[in-house]
């Protein structure tokens, strides 16, 4: 399982690189338009293809694909691989760019949808409509490439599709600092950056699936059996595979109907809160589908147990510690990405009560990109969709409980109460798929989770304390220029994660447990 761990650290490293250049992408943006009228219309308009691209693309598609292909893999000729391929490229490609034109048909329609507190502004709903049309088709790029993404993960070549989003935040950067002095609008710039991002990921790619010979002829064969089970599988897996991304986009359409600035501060929380969630969750994720998808293959119970178990330690020893610096951090860290140009004090203190809110639910999130894959790889996309639907609910009914009544009474923070739904009701998911399966028998815990749980509690509590002392009281970084700021942040987070490492070692954690987590057993 060592191997499991290069490749989950190579996938780190590569979403470690595309985030911290996510985030200069991000702080160009607040320098330049902040979180007004302008900024809330561009994310919306970034948002929806991109809400699409986690539904149909990373999320039902690829929670489909990947097993269904390890399997042909490993019972099917070449050919017959190199044909499934070309089958699904051509049948999924189709459907893509018929749904991409007929979207881009109905752009007002979309943002009515996704966005229906823009109707009544009546310039923010048209820019949004303006820049829909130009991102919408990166839906189609970016789902091509997640297909190729699915294939180069199964043969093992985890570095490149990890490594292409970093293309989207260099398409973006050039945009804006190339494209926005030329443009009469320039906020629209950033649109055409989105696009030809899209182009230039899927072009990436194709040069590395010649290389391991899948790059094949698209065929249009929707009666393929391969084909069909392909589809069957991505119709509940759109649903339960998204449940998290159809919660920020309801938060997204609910904090249209609030305050200016409500979609923006939620961006940037969430921006935030994909940090840790994509070095974590979505690495461990992409590398564990394979894996538990050939082990089911070859019915190895045990070993696909162990992966997932693994796996939740990963969850555990990363994620508890990384809520607790975004939590009492919040600040600190949104005083010194983005407080420049238009983002204003204001809009850092309502961005911190949001990301502090969505930060309670990390663990959540990222347990159930671990755990999904356990019902994916067994082809049970059912089972997950059902939960989803549970957890989904939950979120609207506390938003119905707690949101509705702060927006009614114009209750500043309603926008954090939106965070707070959609952290409760990860959680809520997270455990429902990880009752079921324990109850399915498919997972069983390995001995020495409950000292293991309490030795990684008590480690960030104490890191904890540092935290709060070393953050202080925000009027200092308020008052600090942006090299102070970023100083401090960096200082003050370096010494946390050595407090940390320390507090875990002085509490028991020693080096035979670090090589049990990095070769599994």
């Amino acid at each position: 399982m060592k191997s499991l761990f290069r490749a989950t650290t190579t996938v780190g490293s590569m979403t470690l690189l595309s985030r911290v250049l996510g985030f200069v992408r991000d702080m160009v943006i607040a320098h330049l338009f902040g979180a007004g009228p302008g900024a809330d219309a561009f994310f919306v308009a970034f948002k929806i293809p991109n809400f699409m691209r986690r539904l149909f693309a990373e999320g039902a598609f690829s929670q489909a694909f990947v097993p269904v292909f390890a399997e042909y893999k490993a019972q099917r000729s070449v050919d017959e691989v190199r044909r499934f391929a070309g089958d699904v490229s051509g049948t999924f490609g189709s459907f893509l760019l018929i749904f991409t034109a007929v979207g881009m048909l109905a752009t007002p329609a979309l943002v009515t949808i996704f966005a229906p507190g823009f109707v009544d502004e009546s310039e923010k709903f048209a820019l949004t409509v303006e820049m829909l049309r130009i991102t919408l088709p990166y839906l189609f790029f970016i789902s091509m490439t997640a297909y190729a993404g699915g294939i180069l993960n199964a043969y093992g070549k985890f570095a490149v599709p990890s490594f292409t989003p970093v293309l989207l935040n260099v398409a973006m950067l050039a945009a804006a600092f190339g494209l926005t002095p030329l443009s009469e609008n320039p906020i629209v710039a950033l649109s055409w950056g989105v696009f030809i991002a899209g182009v230039a990921q899927l072009l990436f790619q194709l040069p590395f699936l010649h290389r391991i010979g899948m790059l094949t002829w698209p065929r249009w064969r929707w009666r393929d059996s391969g084909v069909q089970r392909v589809m069957k599988l991505m119709l509940p897996a759109i649903f339960g595979s998204s449940v998290a991304q159809i919660n920020l986009l309801l938060d997204t359409l609910l904090a249209s109907f609030l305050v200016t600035g409500s979609v923006s501060w939620l961006y940037y929380s969430d921006r935030l809160v994909e940090f840790p969630l994509g070095i974590f969750g979505i690495a461990l994720a992409t590398v564990i589908l394979p894996h538990l998808s050939s082990k089911h293959a070859s019915a190895s119970k045990e070993e696909f147990s162990a992966t997932l178990d693994w796996a939740l330690r990963w969850v555990v020893i990363g994620g508890v510690p990384a809520t607790v610096g975004l939590f009492i951090l919040s600040g600190p860290i949104l005083i010194s990405l983005f407080q420049y140009g238009e983002f204003s004090v204001h809009d850092t203190k309502m961005a911190a009560l949001s990301l502090m809110t969505y930060s309670l639910g990390l663990a959540g999130f990222i347990s159930v990109k671990i755990l999904a894959p356990g019902f994916y790889a067994r082809q049970d996309t059912k089972t997950p969709m059902r939960i989803g639907i549970v957890a989904l609910g939950s979120n609207m009914a506390l938003n119905l409980l707690i949101v509705a009544p702060m927006a009614y009474f114009d209750i500043v923070g309603a926008h954090a109460a939106l965070a707070f739904s959609t952290a409760a009701s990860a959680y809520i998911n997270g455990v429902l798929l990880w009752h079921r399966l324990r109850k399915h028998g498919v997972y069983w815990a390995k001995p020495g989770w409950g000292k293991f749980a309490l030795q990684v509690a008590a480690a960030s509590g104490i890191m904890a304390m540092f935290l709060v002392w070393a953050a202080g009281d925000w009027e200092h970084w308020f008052r600090w220029h942006a090299w102070d700021r970023c100083l401090h942040l960096a200082v003050w987070a370096g010494l946390a994660a050595g407090i940390y490492f320390v507090s875990l070692w002085l509490l028991g954690f020693r080096r035979t447990h670090w090589l049990a987590l990095l070769r599994h057993h």
